[in-house]
């Protein structure tokens, strides 16, 4: 029973991490969705419980999908929920670059463990969680970027 590790910061969850988690999930008898718990790199507008609790929310018509939080190095939950590969989406070439340098790097600490690449799909070549979020705080429709519950959470935060 392959499984497979998604992991990310999902700050927050939006259609193309759904996009990539549905696909995932035609390739994988079962997916960890893994909301890592505090990058170094990122000013998180969500908590981790928040960021869980959406994706769980986004991802619930997924039944061989699981969303946990983890932190410390992907591998070593990749490990402990079992996967043998983890499930990464592209957008542009400058993302190949630095999820090239994750998969080698990830790969050197566990070799045991593969990644896996999806492309995103045309509509969401140029959505990230960032654009996302500065549109939402400039007051920009963004209902057909992110699920309901998304929206409804990042209006939350922008009201006065």
């Amino acid at each position: 029973m392959p499984v497979a590790l998604y992991p990310g910061s999902f700050d927050p969850i939006h259609n193309g991490h759904i996009d990539i988690a549905e696909r995932a999930a035609r390739l994988f008898d079962w997916i960890v969705v893994a909301v890592y718990d505090s990058p170094s790199s990122k000013r998180l507008l969500f908590t981790t419980e928040q960021r869980v609790d959406l994706a769980r929310q986004a991802l619930q018509h997924l039944p061989t999908v699981q969303v946990i939080p983890y932190r410390g190095l992907t591998v070593d939950i990749a490990h402990q929920v079992g996967a043998s590969a983890l499930v990464r989406g592209l957008r542009a070439t400058s993302d190949y670059e630095y999820e090239a340098q994750l998969a080698l790097t990830n790969r050197a600490l566990a070799p045991d463990i593969d990644t896996v690449m999806l492309i995103t799909s045309l509509q969401y070549a140029y959505l990230s969680a960032s654009i996302l979020k500065e549109v939402a705080a400039l007051g920009g429709d963004i209902s057909h970027w992110a699920p309901p519950l998304v929206v409804q959470a990042l209006l939350n935060l922008h009201r006065p």
